[in-house]
């Protein structure tokens, strides 16, 4: 078997870059390892400003035939994609869960098939995308998106894929070309999906999949002059490096950074689905940026809540990700697990009281975690752990809440569980969030805004926001008189 070729599970991945419709080797690799064993999945090759360098080279080179490619093909090769999704979805799911330890079942049911409809939305919402012309003084104002050019896209490791997806869609619909370097912990579906667009007809150059660590690969890509557009999933600390290397070109960014989001659990809540929200928020192992991992629950209710959460948390499964019955897999790499452990072992020194779990397991497994008597200015409530790590807090009115609820530097989402319509209308346009759910968690619609304040994000993607940021808007004024008679 060649070096540049791993095989996960019977599924054969090519580990090396996706450049201008050819695999690209790198003098250097770096070792991909699974997190539910520690086996060693793949050399993935490691790139570096050279490989950078091409794939934007590549990816300007294609721009313009991509550019001037019709919306109903460019819509038509999206859901050719798609097509291959779905037809690869359980190699996909597999890949996906060996190598970020995420659960299969998830995969099989939720996320690839979320892959798919990624670029299917956004392909039926290039074919309706349009404003209607408005009028000044007699003057007709028409609205068009032009394609912006070449984009780097920076993906995490916590849903590799799909959050991949989430941007390359839009992008490719938009009419923009695409250098995808996704994160260095998870990088293998990236290169099933390069294969899969090249199965679809997607032309060379369109997308392209480069491989690396941070800033050896990254700081190329963002600084380059050629870039048009710079999207990025991930820490406040990586964002801070990329908007100072795009400032140079003034290339615009889309940041979607970390959360400490909370729950508020009023006592006119349905305790039942309150309890079943927050005990939802050690989905993924807790490596979800949109977790509410402060549960703020009104004083007369929290003795119940609490006993009622233990039970539940009691009853979690953690173990193999694969296996059916598993309900929380394993942390992404050592490292994390370390940091997660840092978080709950100096918040407990602090004077943190250990409700459930507060230890690491076998192997990179964190127990789900719930701690009390935190204060709000402790580091356990105001930077974000990501990891199966939540705090809880109590509240006395209503004015209390929101004060503790946006009560830290970031405003990624806020979930709220109350039985009175009137408090929630009062109480969610008083959050600082991009997103608020109201007695749900994690319902999404593709056509919806997404993003963070504060140190949450830079703007909105979603629907026509996507286009908007993708796509140089134009508006042309056309006066009423002036034309010749060609007749």
């Amino acid at each position: 078997m060649s070096a540049h070729i791993s095989t996960i599970a019977g599924v054969t991945v090519d580990t090396r870059h996706w450049i201008g419709g050819e695999r690209v080797a790198s003098a250097e690799t770096f070792t991909d390892v699974s997190p539910i064993d520690g086996s060693t999945l793949g050399e993935i090759a490691r790139g570096t400003a050279t490989e950078a360098a091409a794939a934007v080279a590549a990816a300007k080179a294609a721009f313009p035939g991509w550019a001037t490619t019709p919306r109903t093909e460019r819509a038509r090769l999206l859901h050719a994609v798609a097509d291959g999704v779905e037809k690869r979805l359980e190699e996909l799911a597999i890949v996906e869960t060996s190598d970020n330890g995420a659960l299969l079942r998830s995969h099989r049911r939720g996320v690839m098939p979320r892959v798919a409809h990624n670029f299917r939305f956004f392909a039926d919402w290039l074919l309706k995308l349009e404003h209607e012309d408005f009028d000044t003084r007699g003057h007709t104002n028409t609205v068009s998106w032009d394609p912006a050019g070449p984009c780097v896209l920076i993906t995490p490791w916590n849903a590799p894929l799909m959050l991949a997806t989430w941007k390359i869609a839009p992008a490719l619909a938009a009419g923009d070309t695409v250098v995808l370097k996704p994160a260095e912990w998870s990088p293998l579906t990236a290169s099933l999906l390069a294969d899969i667009a090249a199965e679809a007809g997607l032309p060379p150059g369109v997308l392209n999949v480069v491989q690396g660590y941070g800033s050896e690969i990254g700081d190329a890509l963002t600084s380059h002059p050629d870039v048009r557009r710079i999207s990025f999933t991930g820490s406040v600390p990586t964002a801070q490096r990329i908007a100072v290397s795009a400032a140079a070109n003034l290339t615009p960014l889309s940041l979607e950074l970390g959360g400490k989001s909370p729950l508020l659990v009023f006592a006119d809540a349905d305790l039942e689905l309150a309890v079943d929200l927050a005990v939802e928020q050690y989905d993924n192992a807790g490596q979800v940026c949109l977790a509410a991992t402060r549960i703020l629950v009104e004083e007369s209710l929290a003795q119940e809540f609490t006993r009622r959460f233990v039970a539940k948390a009691a009853a979690l499964r953690q173990g193999d990700p694969r296996e059916e019955a598993t309900d929380i897999g394993p942390t992404i790499h050592p490292r994390q697990l370390d940091k997660i452990d840092g978080f709950v072992q100096r918040a407990i020194e602090a004077g943190a009281r250990v409700v459930v779990g507060g230890h690491r397991g076998d192997g990179q497994y964190y127990t789900p975690t719930l701690l009390t008597d935190v204060t709000q200015d402790s580091e356990i409530v105001q930077e974000e752990v990501f990891g199966p790590v939540l705090t809880l807090q109590t509240f006395a009115t209503e004015d209390e809440a929101i004060r503790l609820a946006n009560d830290t530097r970031f405003g990624l989402a806020a979930t709220v569980a109350t039985g009175d319509h009137e408090r929630a209308e009062r109480v969610t346009a008083q959050l600082v969030a991009g997103t608020v759910w109201v007695n749900c968690f994690f319902v999404r619609d593709l056509q919806a805004p997404f993003g963070g304040s504060r140190h949450s994000g830079v703007g909105r993607e979603g629907g026509t926001w996507s286009f908007d940021f993708y796509c140089d808007v134009k508006n042309t004024v056309t006066a009423p008189k002036g034309w010749k008679d060609h007749g």
